[in-house]
């Protein structure tokens, strides 16, 4: 088995070099660096030596109540103690203060480790940003400070077993009763529902407060416990049996005249929502990075002392000297440094604030394209590693089935799919990514951005003259995808130099210009032909 090891030269090259994290006025690479590697060893030391047994072990549901696996209580107290919890929350709150793009580093490595584990803390700054925007000031000074410290974790509660992506379909309840509101449902999919790590749980729920389909939502926060110690009217009636993500509880809720406070004005819960959902979308890709990442390093290390059949000296050789196993290793590698440049580029128009369009633009194509890595990466690795890679011993299996959740949740892929054409591409959003490729296309002088960004021109012209463009929804997405990817490619090969690896990086490149030859065309073709 090969030990978790955190691509820290990657993560800087991607963020310095390609996202050009520097344009940030209060971006310091040194420093980040500095976070990165103590975060590394943390995850390296204490979060990956749980993650096998905590897949093996799972958990379980004693008296009404998660048990978590084994040492996970122990690595959580440990990940409380260094501060990691309020590493993004505002100091006036107890936390650190830090931006989205040391969460964005600190969250793939995470998730590298033990996925499980990062599901059930990952909502956290989520929750504290949905607070710092809608929440008031009493809300904000009650809840925020325990999230910040660890002493809470939080959840995000949508999903009902009639409403998944339809929310308008929500029948979750909320009406007032004297000073407060109260809850009643159920609530299904909530990933650490409940577990024994944190003393307290602060649950973010939709509920309906009236019959006007989506109008009627809104959002209220939902703690564990009330103020007297006593515990909310919240239970758990099940843990999911998942294909993956086995130490992570997916729980089945219950809401008995639970009392919880709105957050935000009446009406206005998908609003306040999804400032929480848009946090774990770009949270989502990154786990998509984070697999495909891990399976090249387990599946490189394995090829590259593996001996298997000869050369062309007639000597025996490593798995690693065959053409087609490097062809593998390349293609994940190439994938996981891409994925993680697309999803650095969106985190960086986002952090800095002035292209909100383009980012609304990229979250969809960073969600699909960076989910779809994990699980390509884990498919290729597990086929370098031939019958081992089909057993546990090497865990690719279990990369491959905690990957696979990440096209589901947070909106399934086919769904930001049919968003890109119906909703973003007619918009700001499309023009403001049409304005980003232009300059980058004349930036790099490359015929082929500039080929390519002519089919995308075409293609969407057929899109917006359509009433109904889904037919071409899939299409669309993969022609923009290999657009901003070789926007992103044309950066990273002619910042090959900034890499400790440059050789390396120019393979990739090299790589990604091979094997994607005809992509874009295909992909114009279909929608040239279903649209005519």
């Amino acid at each position: 088995m090969k030990a978790f090891r955190a691509p820290l030269d990657d993560i800087a090259f991607s963020l310095n070099h390609v996202a050009r994290a520097s344009q940030l006025d209060d971006w310091e690479p040194e420093f980040a660096a500095e976070i990165a590697g103590h975060f590394a060893a943390f995850a390296e030391g204490e979060i990956a030596p749980l993650d096998e047994p905590g897949d093996q072990q799972g958990c379980r549901l004693v008296d009404g109540r998660v048990v978590m696996p084994d040492g996970f209580k122990a690595g959580y107290q440990a990940y409380v103690e260094q501060g990691w919890p309020g590493l993004t929350a505002p100091e006036a709150f107890g936390g650190q203060g830090q931006g989205g793009l040391m969460l964005a580093m600190t969250s793939e490595i995470f998730s590298g480790a033990n996925h499980s584990l990062q599901m059930v803390t990952g909502l956290v700054p989520g929750a504290i940003r949905t607070l710092l925007n809608f929440g008031s000031e009493a809300q904000q000074l009650r809840y925020i400070p325990a999230l910040a410290s660890g002493e809470a974790l939080a959840t995000m509660c949508l999903t009902e077993s009639g409403a998944g992506s339809d929310l308008s379909r929500v029948r979750c309840k909320a009406e007032h009763d004297g000073n407060v509101w109260r809850i009643t449902g159920e609530k299904i999919f909530i990933s650490g529902g409940d577990q024994d790590m944190s003393p307290r749980i602060q649950h973010l729920v939709l509920a309906r407060t009236s019959d006007e389909g989506v109008k009627g939502l809104s959002l209220f926060m939902c703690p564990s416990h009330l103020d007297d110690g006593m515990r909310n009217g919240v239970s758990v009636t099940r843990i999911e049996e998942k294909m993956g993500l086995h130490a992570s509880p997916t729980c089945q809720l219950a809401f008995d005249a639970a009392e919880a406070e709105l957050m935000g004005e009446a009406g206005q819960g998908l609003k306040a929502m999804f400032t929480m959902m848009n946090h774990a979308r770009a949270d989502v890709a990154l786990q998509g990075v984070a697999h495909a990442a891990r399976a090249h390093d387990v599946a490189s290390a394995y090829a590259a002392e593996r001996v298997q059949g000869r050369g062309a000296d007639a000597q025996p050789v490593t798995l690693d000297q065959h053409a087609d196993v490097r062809r593998l290793l390349d293609e994940i590698d190439s994938i996981a440094v891409g994925g993680r440049a697309l999803a650095h580029l969106c985190l960086v128009a986002l952090e800095g604030g002035q292209d909100r369009d383009l980012v609304d633009f990229l979250t969809p194509v960073a969600k699909v394209f960076c989910t779809e890595a994990g699980m390509r990466g884990a498919e290729l690795g597990t086929q370098v590693l031939g019958g081992y890679g089909y057993l546990r011993e090497y865990r690719l299996e279990q990369t491959y089935r905690d990957a696979r959740i990440t096209a589901i949740y947070e909106g399934a892929n086919a769904i930001h799919e049919g968003v890109l054409v119906a909703r973003l591409l007619p918009g700001r959003a499309g023009a403001a990514f049409e304005a980003f490729v232009t300059l980058e296309a004349a930036a790099a002088q490359s015929p082929e951005i500039e080929e390519t960004l002519a089919l995308w021109q075409m293609a969407k012209a057929r899109v917006l003259a359509v009433p109904d463009p889904s037919p071409v929804a899939y299409s669309f997405m993969r022609l923009t995808i290999d657009l901003v990817l070789l926007c992103l490619w044309e950066r990273i090969q002619s910042a090959s130099n900034q890499h400790p690896e440059p050789e390396r990086i120019q393979r990739l490149a090299s790589h990604f210009g091979l094997y994607r030859c005809g992509q874009a065309a295909a992909a114009a073709s279909v929608i040239a032909e279903l649209l005519g």
